[in-house]
């Protein structure tokens, strides 16, 4: 499949390229340093557009296409993959649900902000013992018939976008089911606005990576909030929100794929200028080769990207091939951090360089929007395989 950009999103990605390298790149290093959250550089983002591409322009949105937005995220996560994060998580997380699975009084109450940048969303589904099985969710939302509100006590945990100054609401996934009762559990998403009373953020996680991004614990206790703050079809809302992260997996992997361009980029260019032994050391096989290995993790990489963001935006099935771009591209960078450290030796080392950078923050890619394990079991029963469930 050849992947073809139209020139209208060819003279987009300019100009993301050119904002990601004047006003993300040059301070990219000194927000790592120092655990900033730069909250005018994300507004200035929210004027750009890019919070809003994928959504109508009733809505303050860009109307454009997934693989538009997925162009933005790679750009931006070649300089800093923070940023990336802020707006795939603000996009794919904050926003998406209440356009996908809200009403429209839901929509025009919370999308526009959240379109223009004015405001970010976070979407609670992780908790502190239930990842990967999210069904195994605690926090519990009862409705007080009293009062006609719903009353939600737990907690979430790894919550991108959730305690900044630009921070509206979060949406968490709580069963609704009656305590006790048999069966799965009913599992509902209700939206909770910043500053309700007995919800509380807790101080930002000291991470290994994407030190600029913004990523807390949650809890509630006594959350009182209206019933009309259910978010879609009441126990749907694990479902729905998986349905969510096939679109994010794709955008995650457009991420990796800024991810491993950088590691490219950067690769060449300093294997042309450093000298060892009298040479470039872009002329030993060594390095060559290393090279060369970055470059066609780039091409499979964002081909299995942008053939699922095609999928996607051409209303086909493409959960499949979600999964398997999301697990291709992010191992693949992954790789590539480490291959692109090791060809600036000492230098790759230093916390300074963006090679560094790109390594400490590219494991998580491999673990946030579903592990590199679920992937390979969404691709498994793609299959046709009897995996247990």
């Amino acid at each position: 499949m050849h992947i073809e950009f139209t020139d209208e999103q060819e003279q987009f990605r300019k100009v993301v390229r050119d904002f990601a390298e004047t006003a993300i790149a040059p301070h990219a290093e000194a927000w790592d340093r120092d655990h900033t959250f730069p909250v005018e550089v994300v507004r200035e983002m929210g004027e750009l557009g890019l919070f809003g591409l994928p959504f109508p322009e009733e809505y303050e949105g860009g109307g454009a296409d997934l693989t538009t937005l997925c162009i933005a995220i790679e750009e931006i996560a070649r300089v800093d993959q923070s940023m990336a994060i802020t707006l795939e998580a603000g996009v794919g997380l904050g926003a998406s649900p209440i356009f996908r699975f809200g009403t429209e009084e839901q929509r025009q109450r919370w999308l526009p902000d959240l379109c223009a940048g004015r405001a970010l969303g976070g979407f609670g589904l992780t908790e502190p013992e239930a990842g990967s099985d999210a069904g195994g969710t605690r926090t519990r939302a009862v409705l007080d018939d009293a009062t006609g509100e719903l009353v939600v006590n737990g907690e979430k945990a790894f919550i991108t976008n959730s305690g900044t100054p630009l921070t509206s609401l979060v949406t968490v996934t709580a069963r609704t089911d009656t305590p006790g009762s048999e069966g799965p559990p009913e599992i509902s998403a209700v939206v909770i606005p910043s500053g309700t009373p007995g919800f509380a953020v807790a101080p930002p996680y000291r991470k290994m990576g994407w030190h600029a991004s913004d990523t807390r614990g949650l809890s509630f206790a006594d959350v009182r909030v209206p019933a009309d703050h259910i978010l879609g079809e009441r126990g749907r809302g694990f479902a729905n929100f998986l349905a969510i992260l096939d679109e994010g997996r794709i955008a995650i992997a457009a991420l990796a794929v800024g991810v491993i361009q950088a590691c490219l980029d950067e690769s060449v260019a300093y294997a042309k200028e450093r000298q060892a032994f009298g040479r470039a050391i872009g002329s030993y096989q060594a390095t060559a080769f290393r090279c060369a290995d970055l470059a066609v993790m780039a091409e499979t990489a964002r081909l299995l990207t942008y053939q699922a963001a095609w999928l996607r935006d051409t209303g086909q099935p493409y959960t499949h091939a979600a999964a398997m771009a999301k697990l291709h591209a992010t191992e693949a960078a992954v790789t590539a951090t480490r291959h692109a450290t090791q060809v600036f030796g000492g230098y790759g080392f230093m916390d300074e360089t963006l090679v560094s950078r790109h390594y400490r923050d590219a494991k998580i890619l491999e673990i946030g929007e579903g592990t590199s394990e679920v992937q390979r079991l969404v691709i498994s029963r793609g299959l046709g395989l009897p995996l247990e469930r």
